[in-house]
């Protein structure tokens, strides 16, 4: 794909792809989701929280040390407090819905590539993805 050309006609169709993505009513729902959440400061105190104290934790464990009881306990009430959080949830199942997009969208031109046709549903079906693909199946 050496040409202006060619690239154009593939940039073309990558954005017809994110259009049409967008034009989506599930895509519009999780956006909405999501810009909910951005407005929650709370939410994001908490998502944040959990986040860098689920590193802390999890470097400590890396370094050989014990987590205490008092840590787990408050991790986890933490971490109930956050998926209890409607906004919190919203924006995770909806982080979730997208990636499943990213995941397939991803599939389906790697898929592409391997096998120099446009994949079949049944290319899917075979438990392996291809040499070096990297999925262990």
């Amino acid at each position: 794909m050496q040409t202006t050309i060619e690239e154009s006609a593939v940039l073309q169709k990558t954005r017809e792809l994110c259009q049409a993505i967008l034009d989506q009513p599930e895509f519009k729902s999780l956006r909405r989701r999501i810009d909910s959440f951005m407005a929650n400061d709370e939410a994001k105190m908490q998502y944040q929280f959990l986040s860098e104290r689920g590193e802390y934790l999890q470097h400590k464990q890396s370094q050989g040390s014990a987590l205490t009881n008092e840590e787990i306990a408050e991790f986890e009430q933490r971490r109930e407090a956050f998926i209890n959080n409607p906004v919190a949830r919203g924006f995770m199942e909806a982080q979730q819905e997208i990636h499943k997009v990213q995941e397939s969208v991803n599939q389906y031109v790697s898929k592409t590539f391997e096998l120099g046709r446009v994949p079949e549903a049944d290319d899917f079906s075979s438990g392996s993805c291809g040499h070096g693909c990297g999925c262990h199946h």
